[in-house]
């Protein structure tokens, strides 16, 4: 791989691992459960919606394990890996599988036009609901000691929290795809991805 194109990845998938922190840290709704609400979802999809699946997945996974490893990056400066093994385990663990997944649907999808704000909004909602909402519930049952319905009536709390934030994360990730086209690679008249040529970003 080119060495320029390496260097720009990395620098990409460590702001945005910093921008997840940063959101993180921002003062949490607490809603009465054992999990609140944050603007994490909202820079974990952007992450997928604008690096792509790869390099998405990437930032994400490079976020959760900085703060296992003890940087107090996590909800309320958490930190370590027994955040890991608590109740808000699955929804961490939920977050690099959905960026991957919204960045493997966005880098089909149209992305350049206030149009592609609809679909980029669905692909987000859709990574959320399959990885995040899932695990999420799942972890609640396993390290919350709660049923299925009783972590059902706490993670649908967060559905209109996520709807808003997957809104503002299309029009960010549409905002960033105008301003560089070639992030994800350009797009033929069939709608297939052609790749970037090594090294270039352009605005």
């Amino acid at each position: 791989m080119h060495p320029r194109r390496t260097g720009t990845d990395i620098a990409l998938i460590a702001a945005f691992a910093a921008l997840i922190a940063v959101c993180a840290l921002l003062p949490a709704l607490k809603v009465g459960g054992p999990v609140p609400i944050t603007l994490q979802t909202f820079a974990v999809l952007l992450s997928g919606a604008v690096l792509g699946m790869r390099r998405g997945f990437l930032a994400v996974l490079l976020y959760v394990v900085a703060g296992a490893a003890g940087l107090p990056i996590f909800s309320g400066g958490a930190a370590g890996l027994a955040v890991l093994t608590g109740p808000t385990a699955g929804y961490l663990l939920g977050f690099p599988l959905a960026a991957g997944m919204c960045g493997f649907i966005v880098e089909r999808l149209p992305r350049r036009s206030l149009a592609s704000v609809p679909t980029i909004f669905a692909a987000g909602l859709f990574s959320s609901a399959v990885f995040i909402h899932t695990l999420g519930m799942a972890g609640l049952v396993l390290r919350a000691d709660m049923t299925w319905a009783q972590a059902f009536n706490v993670d649908k709390i967060f559905w209109i929290g996520d709807v808003l934030k997957n809104v503002a994360m299309a029009f960010v990730a549409t905002a960033v795809h105008r301003a560089f086209p070639d992030l994800l690679g350009r797009r033929d008249d069939e709608g297939s991805t052609q790749e970037q040529p090594e090294g270039t970003l352009t605005t």
